[in-house]
């Protein structure tokens, strides 16, 4: 019986003996699937082949030793490999099967393809590592293109591929599948879940002229559709200027200039699309999972050529709660990136029960059970969190009718309910500031942990009923100016609340100072302004000078860098507790602190005295030309904005004011529990779940061992990562009627650049490269003159400003963070901008214009 070659839709086709991509076509045929017909050339041929010409032990002696990052032996080794297969002669029994088995296509042009016996797999990214041919004929043509497929095995990208994935080098093999070409009119992909945003529910249609070889390598932008997975519906198209096209050529393809008329003109026609789109659905199903197909059209008929389950989808979105509005804003908007485990079972149950209590006492239970789904305001999804609410309108209108009798006391007296708010904080730290860590037991540390970060939760909550006074009387206050008082010419309503005393401000200014006193060391200054932020951390942390440098004046300049940070550092750059503070990273405050050394930054006294004076004389140009009752409103709003407004900055400031001590506490925790064997460094507490640390803290304080839970981390932190890659949605649903007041609309293509739309909350134009900034860990990326692109910024951020030429968020508004220090330097600014942070990469040209809210990706 011949095994060396069986039909394409044969039943006994198994990845064994065909290969990954010879199964799946097997499979289609198998499903009365549109599949070009064709024959399989199956392992035992490539295994016959290598066994005849004694080829397995000079393999085995190319690849010794190999390492995955040695380019050059990788190429050697390969070089070695293909030139055994070339000179090496096909069994005639081989030889003979193929070419009976291409006699049945009667002389037609075939594709040639390798099938290899670890590709097209769920999770294994193998597709391209090895050859393709195309447009050959006659049986001669066919075995030479066999038998550089079986060569192609062993290019150095597949070698290293193995290696990497602890695929075992003798075990492999190669199957062929010589398949009839079909002269394409038209060709793509089609992916039957959204690529970009994980949707099942859309499939994704790239199309091209001509062969889709064009499409697979990127030599030509295809149109992409997106069309409704259940109706065929096409939900969006995106028509490209196709320039190149892949054709048929003597021995293989060519690409050619595709006409003028067609460059253009949609590829596929809406009708087409659906038809397509069913096609899609039916291999899904098929197969159980979403799929990569390629696809071609000719003669106004649909085929299928190739089918592979997508190997890197984005995580689907999908809430708990199907009619809950989920937003990342309020506290998520605090917590940007993914939540490490401990933050997602201990941090996010004391801030679900805390908050709930709070919307208790203020709307009462009837109405909290109404506002808040199953008594938990946050949620996780897919690592991010997010604020869920029913926003029904019944409640939501009682809500308003409890809160609008308090309006008045609350805009007479939010400055003293806040600063009220942050006195009761500071007193839970400031008592457990005063046990020493050491002594206390590993409950005493975790019921520290505990009651900070209720403290935490309870001060945030009381600050929302405080901080939309804020907002409030600003909103309110520019709605007089713009519609009452101001005439063309005018400066913006933003102007009268600039130059206000923050912290950001009086934290400049205390920098600020003390650059000034360093300079009086030329020596000191001098190394300071000329040694790295991080290598500056480092030294500070040792009491010694470094070399060359007086003692004295080193420690005086410690000493007073820590009081600076622990006046200006006790706060935190994301509200997950697994993130360094200030106090521990203070990267972005060294680096501003350079720049004041050096001259490179403005003088922050000079700044507030010079909006003081633009401020003044906006408001005496007012006054003196309104007259009554709009002066009167003028002046009273203005009052009441520049009374409050500082207040949004610094109890934002003060959220992070217990992070310090609660990460000094775990620190210690999490050293206990390294040293019992638990775990392999004191960091890894923050990888461990609520109920695991408490497990580790009762075995310790009972005296006995420690379970080993290093081996549950790694998966843990590499979920985490994979998160980073995703794109949150700004709020869920996505189609929801308050996307409006979310984010500024979605991404398009103009003049073949990106263009992102936001929310401009500071004027003017910038043009330069992008620096995308996702936590602590990027600060250093940043260059003087860069535009930082991030999902949103903390008051513990600001020092990065100095070095901005403009801000980028994903998520924010006109009274975030962001925006309002963008405006106290002058730089340009768009919140609100999507997933500015997965579209734009660093070092990419990008346009901000901050007065018409977009973000144009030059290049």
């Amino acid at each position: 019986m011949n095994t060396f070659v069986i039909a394409l839709s044969d039943a006994a086709a198994t990845l064994e003996n065909v290969g990954g991509k010879g199964m799946s076509l097997a499979k289609l045929l198998s499903a009365q699937l549109p599949v070009p017909g064709g024959f399989h050339v199956t392992t035992a041929a490539y295994r016959q082949f290598v066994a005849a010409n004694g080829l397995a032990p000079r393999i085995a002696q190319a690849l010794a030793g190999l390492s995955p990052t040695d380019t050059a032996a990788l190429d050697a080794a390969s070089e070695q490999i293909r030139a055994l297969f070339a000179a090496g002669a096909t069994p005639p029994e081989i030889a003979e099967a193929v070419a009976g088995a291409y006699a049945a296509l009667r002389d037609a042009a075939v594709a040639v393809r390798s099938s290899a016996t670890a590709e097209d797999l769920p999770g294994a990214s193998f597709a391209g590592q090895q050859e393709t041919y195309l447009n050959i004929r006659g049986a001669g043509a066919v075995l030479a293109a066999v038998k550089q497929c079986w060569a192609s095995l062993w290019t150095a990208r597949a070698i290293a591929y193995r290696i990497n994935n602890a695929i075992d080098q003798t075990a492999v093999a190669l199957a062929v599948v010589v398949q009839e070409l079909v002269f394409a009119d038209a060709a793509g992909i089609m992916f039957t879940a959204n690529p970009v945003n994980g949707k099942r529910d859309e499939l994704v249609i790239n199309a091209a002229w001509g062969r889709g070889e064009a499409v697979v390598s990127g030599a030509v932008t295809p149109d992409t559709l997106t069309v409704q997975k259940g109706s065929g519906r096409v939900l969006r198209r995106e028509t490209a200027e196709k320039v190149l096209m892949t054709v048929r050529a003597e021995g293989g393809t060519r690409e050619q200039p595709v006409p003028a008329a067609q460059r253009r003109q949609p590829v596929l026609g809406d009708a087409q699309a659906g038809e397509l789109a069913q096609l899609g659905a039916r291999i899904e199903q098929l197969y159980g999972t979403p799929m990569d197909i390629e696809w071609a059209l000719a003669g106004g008929r649909f085929f299928i050529v190739q089918a592979r389950p997508i190997t890197a989808l984005p995580p689907e979105w999908r809430p708990s709660v199907p009619d809950a509005l989920y937003t990342r804003n309020s506290l998520a908007e605090h917590v940007p990136g993914p939540v490490t485990p401990l933050f997602a079972t201990l941090g996010l149950e004391i801030a679900n029960r805390v908050s709930y209590q709070f919307m208790e006492r203020v709307a009462g239970r009837q109405m909290a059970a109404g506002l808040v789904p199953n008594q938990a305001e946050y949620e996780a999804l897919n690592g991010y969190l997010y604020r869920r609410n029913h926003l029904k309108i019944g409640v939501t209108l009682r809500l308003m009718g409890r809160y609008i009798p308090q309006f008045m006391r609350l805009a007479r007296e939010s400055v003293a309910l806040w600063q009220d708010a942050r006195q009761q904080f500071g007193g839970v730290v400031a008592e457990w500031e005063q046990k020493p860590l050491a002594a206390l037991r590993p409950s005493e540390l975790l019921d520290g942990v505990r009651a900070i970060f209720t403290a935490a939760i309870r001060y945030y909550n009381e600050i929302q009923a405080t901080l939309p006074i804020a907002a409030v009387s600003e909103a309110l206050f520019t709605a007089v100016y713009d519609r009452l008082i101001r005439r063309e010419g005018d400066p913006p309503a933003s102007t009268f609340m600039l130059g206000l005393d923050t912290v950001s401000l009086r934290a400049d200014k205390a920098l600020f100072d003390l650059a000034g006193w360093l300079r009086a060391n030329p020596a000191l200054a001098g190394y300071v302004a000329s040694s790295a932020s991080a290598r500056l951390e480092a030294d500070l942390r040792q009491a010694e000078a470094p070399a060359g440098l007086p003692g004295g004046a080193w420690a005086e300049w410690r000493a007073r860098f820590d009081r600076h940070l622990h006046q200006f550092g006790r706060t935190a750059y994301e509200f997950d507790f697994a993130n360094p503070t200030p106090q521990e990273q203070p990267g972005p405050v060294l680096d501003a602190f350079k720049a004041f050394v050096a001259g490179a930054a403005g003088d922050p006294y000079q700044r507030e005295r010079e909006a003081a004076a633009t401020r003044e004389q906006a408001t005496q140009a007012v006054m003196r030309r309104v007259g009554w009752p709009r002066r009167g409103w003028f002046a009273g709003l203005l009052r009441w904005a520049q009374a409050t407004g500082p207040m949004r900055e610094d109890s934002l400031f003060d959220m992070g004011m217990g992070h310090p001590l609660m990460r000094r506490m775990l620190a210690e925790l999490g050293r206990r529990f390294a040293e019992g064997g638990a775990v392999a460094e004191p960091g890894a507490i923050y990888w461990l779940e609520k109920a695991e640390v408490i497990g580790l803290a009762e075995a310790l304080e009972r005296g006995i061992a420690l379970p080993d839970l290093a081996g549950r981390i790694p998966a843990r932190k590499a979920q985490w990562q994979a998160a980073l890659r995703a794109s949150p949605p700004v709020l869920l649903p996505e189609n929801s009627r308050w996307a409006r007041f979310m984010h500024g609309g979605p991404a398009k293509t103009q003049d073949g650049k990106l263009v992102l739309s936001g929310v401009g909350t500071s004027g003017g134009r910038v043009t330069a490269p992008a620096c995308v900034l996702f936590g602590p860990d990027d600060f250093g990326k940043l260059r003087p003159g860069d535009v930082l692109v991030a999902v949103t910024t903390t008051p513990a951020w600001t020092p990065l400003f100095a070095q901005a030429a403009a801000v980028v968020t994903d998520i924010g508004g006109p009274l975030s963070h962001s925006s309002i220090v963008a405006r106290e330097y002058g730089i340009p600014a768009v919140m609100a901008a999507g997933s500015a942070t997965r579209a734009i990469h660093s070092g990419q040209l990008v346009t901000v214009d901050g007065t018409a809210g977009t973000v144009t990706v030059e290049g």
